[in-house]
């Protein structure tokens, strides 16, 4: 992975971010906090997750070891979670604005929630928290629909180079 293709998935990540909010704006108070059985609970609690899991690994890229997520009640609807995202979006591109090529290849130390040691090439965390992202974003648009709500817009990352290639055109 170079940092061209490390900004072209952050972008990717945060456009796809914004179709899955966007969506979930529409539901009520109730529909949002919904338990809906899944792996977290409700579409606000598997939301909250989804930036958590970022924060988390943000954090350890910066020298902290979280040993809890945030409290989804801390949440309790789309304008808090996508106030608190996008300040996290901010320091994490300031701080992926600050790497050089091989930066991508350092290794960082971390502890895990449990406290256990653990160490990752950064690419490769980059990569799970994009990954982690789209597996739950997916979770959340299954979770619209059983509520009856509207899916987002596509978030297929083909869509992504065909609206980016479109706006460069433009």
């Amino acid at each position: 992975m170079t940092l061209e293709e490390m900004w072209t998935l952050l972008d990717y990540h945060y456009w796809a971010r914004d179709r899955m909010l966007e969506a979930a704006d529409q539901l009520t108070p109730a529909q949002y906090t919904k338990d809906l059985g899944n792996s977290f609970r409700s579409v606000r609690d598997t939301i909250v997750h989804t930036y958590a899991a970022e924060w988390v690994w943000y954090s350890r890229w910066t020298g902290s070891s979280p040993d809890a997520f945030p409290n989804p009640e801390d949440f309790p609807d789309v304008a808090a979670i996508r106030a608190a995202w996008k300040a996290q979006q901010e320091q994490l591109r300031l701080f992926v604005g600050a790497l050089g090529e091989r930066d991508l290849e350092k290794v960082f130390d971390y502890q895990l929630m449990n406290g256990e040691a653990a160490k990752s090439v950064f690419r490769h965390m980059l990569q799970h928290v994009m990954n982690h992202a789209t597996y739950h974003r997916g979770q959340v648009t299954t979770m619209l629909r059983q509520l009856g709500a509207a899916a987002p817009k596509s978030q297929d990352m083909i869509v992504f180079y065909r609206e980016r290639a479109q706006s460069r055109r433009d």
